[in-house]
């Protein structure tokens, strides 16, 4: 929201007395004076007039976890345990999932409270790739592998999906980065050439790489280089 906005909402202000104060550097925001109400402002941002606080801002939340197989990608769910249950946060139920997996499908998974980065990372077209490792039940072919190269037609979306580099890791493994989110994207893929799919394990979503340290279930916060490089 625009800075100019957010003091006009508040019930002591008119527009005109916003200008005023903004004009004469009576507005803070985290303790920087501003005199442009087209500034931008967020939930997190701390927003004072001549100190009286009108937006005291939520901390910013960013987590990684490993998540384990057999639990959901979900906020709730009535049934299932969910990747919220993980967490021990306070304010967890504030988090949303960034870039989800399937339930059994493992590794790192992002939460966080804070919506515009969240949608620098699982952009639709960002060339911020995922890159994951995937057991399959059959030998992986060299024709999959050119076809994953070349790209795979999707009938019911009409669409062919972006170029996917394949590197063989033994006889049924592999390891493959999309830049893109299809559903069940890898499954689908594999299914064209009748090779089931058994296991798939998300390591990286663009400069995030799980933490190895972190077992199945655990989590932590990320650290302020990782939250910059999104």
């Amino acid at each position: 929201m625009r800075l100019d906005r957010l003091l006009a909402n508040q019930p002591d202000f008119s527009r005109r007395q916003v200008r005023q104060l903004l004009a004469a550097r009576h507005v803070t925001v985290n303790g920087q004076t501003l005199v442009c109400g087209e500034a931008e402002v967020s939930a997190f941002d701390h927003v004072a007039v001549d100190g009286r606080v009108i937006q005291a801002g939520k901390p910013a939340l960013y987590l990684m976890l490993n998540k384990p197989a057999g639990c959901v990608s979900a906020t709730r769910d009535p049934d299932h345990r969910t990747v919220i249950d993980l967490i021990d946060h306070a304010d967890k139920n504030d988090l949303h999932i960034a870039g989800r997996l399937d339930g059994n499908s493992t590794g790192l998974l992002v939460l966080t409270n804070d919506g515009q980065w969240s949608r620098r990372l699982t952009l639709p077209g960002s060339v911020l790739g995922k890159t994951y490792r995937v057991e399959t039940a059959n030998d992986i072919t060299q024709a999959c592998i050119e076809a994953f190269a070349a790209g795979l037609y999707f009938r019911f979306e009409n669409l062919t999906t972006r170029p996917v580099a394949l590197e063989l890791l033994g006889p049924r493994e592999a390891r493959l980065t999309l830049h893109e989110g299809r559903y069940h994207q890898i499954k689908r893929m594999f299914g064209q050439f009748r090779n089931p799919v058994l296991a798939i394990h998300r390591e990286r979503m663009g400069p995030l790489t799980l933490d190895p340290s972190l077992c199945p279930g655990k989590h932590r916060p990320l650290t302020a280089a990782e939250i910059a490089a999104v």
